[in-house]
């Protein structure tokens, strides 16, 4: 499997599916800094949240193979700038996750449109805690050349 950087804010689902996809427990855990795992770079939503961070986030991507912007399906704000993807120069995909909270095609439809403008073509929707469309995700991971 291909490594993957997890993006998003903090609360975004990136640690619990980053310990879906290790087939570790699912249990809440604080990202405090970047943390490297076999094929899961695992960032602090604080590096998204700030500006500053940008470079490090950029930086820390030349390390991954694919990288993912993570977004909760149910957050109304727009957590990525528009081309943001672009600054990376890797395969770019984005994740709308907790999708088990969807109440309609409003949350949906709001995170698709915010991911796209960010620059990503490819989206996979995922509940880490139901391990729905996460199979999908592997699939894409696997394949990627």
């Amino acid at each position: 499997m291909k490594k993957l950087m997890l993006i998003g804010k903090t609360g975004s689902g990136k640690t619990t599916l980053y310990q879906r996809l290790a087939s570790r427990n699912l249990k809440y855990e604080k990202t405090q800094a970047i943390e490297f795992h076999n094929h899961i770079i695992d960032t602090p939503g604080e590096y998204l949240e700030n500006r500053r961070y940008y470079s490090a986030l950029q930086v820390t991507s030349t390390g991954a193979d694919v990288v993912a912007l993570v977004l909760d399906c149910k957050d109304k704000s727009s957590s990525y700038p528009p081309g943001f993807a672009s600054m990376f120069n890797k395969p770019t995909v984005g994740i709308i996750s907790k999708i088990d909270l969807i109440g309609n095609d409003d949350d949906y439809h709001r995170a698709e449109k915010s991911l796209r403008l960010s620059g990503i073509d490819q989206i996979f929707k995922i509940s880490s805690l139901n391990n729905q469309g996460v199979e999908n995700l592997i699939k894409f991971l696997q394949s990627v050349e």
